[in-house]
């Protein structure tokens, strides 16, 4: 009875999970990412110091900043601190055209943002503008399996706290007003990796401190026309059919028909080898059931002795 039991609960098992090892036999998932962009037309990271640095007002601002799918066309804006002006609004950046757009669409994805006309203030300099430009431009585009793009433009020259400057891609440009304070300039970024791509067209560090009264000192960061993107990932390629040639091509070609005709296909020896090994449980307690029926009949034949 232990045999035949553990022999019946071996193939039950068997039968139960053959099904289950036969379907799952040579399955694969993929997953695919999505990929991405942004845009912003201007971006600022500037801390402000009132009154001999006793007060700290940051001044974190963004001006047409969209993900995709979007787009901004927005082409001025303001501000207030408490502290300055009053705690009056104050214009950070006015342009004759400020737009800014997004896409993401099927295995392409792009950002751009272009810029025209625009006078850049900060706190303490209501009337000297620390940078005005003609027009900046930047774009990236990725797709899937390329090779990324970024890419920024520039006009010929910049007026920077007043002075007429002429731009170059050596390195950033330093303009420095006795009174005022210093700008430099970082031009034309662009950075790229396999599946990435970023343009900036215009980079600004500033330290302001107007005439150095110490009532509205600026430092930090500006950042112009700015566009980023990330390439939505690759469909997974099939595996290429690969067939022999020659002598070889003629010998495949039978069991390539026979396979057609029986319906066969990469799974069959996943299926071929579960069927033996449920045929094989089976058996097996078939063979074990009969054993004991005829054991149980030949003792009916014995009668005791008395």
């Amino acid at each position: 009875m232990p045999a035949r039991r553990w022999a019946a609960v071996a193939a039950a098992g068997a039968l139960a999970a053959g099904p289950a090892a036969l379907a799952g036999a040579g399955s694969a998932h993929a997953t695919e990412g999505h990929g991405g962009a942004s845009a912003a037309v201007l971006r600022t990271e500037l801390d402000v110091s009132l009154l001999n640095k006793t007060v700290h007002a940051p001044l974190a601002l963004s001006l047409n900043e969209v993900r995709a799918p979007g787009s901004a066309r927005k082409t001025a804006l303001t501000a207030g601190l408490d502290g300055v002006d009053g705690g009056r609004p104050f214009s950070v950046l006015r342009a004759e055209a400020a737009d800014a757009t997004a896409t993401v669409e099927g295995d392409r994805a792009e950002a751009s943002t272009t810029l025209a006309g625009a006078r850049l203030h900060v706190p303490g300099l209501p009337l000297l503008s620390v940078v005005e430009l003609e027009a900046v431009a930047s774009k990236a585009v990725c797709e899937a399996g390329k090779t990324p793009h970024a890419s920024a433009t520039l006009p010929a020259s910049v007026t920077v706290l007043g002075k007429r400057v002429g731009l170059t891609a050596a390195g950033p440009t330093r303009v420095e007003v006795p009174g005022v304070g210093e700008v430099a300039l970082d031009l034309s970024k662009t950075e790229t990796t396999s599946r990435t791509a970023a343009a900036t067209a215009l980079r600004l560090t500033v330290s302001v401190n107007p005439l150095k009264l110490n009532v509205a000192e600026v430092e930090g960061t500006v950042t112009l026309a700015e566009a980023r993107c990330e390439a939505p990932a690759a469909a997974p390629e099939e595996a290429a059919d690969v067939r022999p040639q020659g002598a070889r091509a003629e010998q495949a070609a039978p069991k390539e028909a026979n396979l057609a005709e029986t319906g066969g296909s990469s799974k069959t020896p996943y299926v071929a080898g579960g069927a033996v090994a449920l045929l094989a449980a089976g058996g097996a307690a078939v063979a074990l059931a009969r054993r004991g029926h005829r054991n149980s009949g030949v003792l009916s034949l014995k009668r005791p002795r008395g």
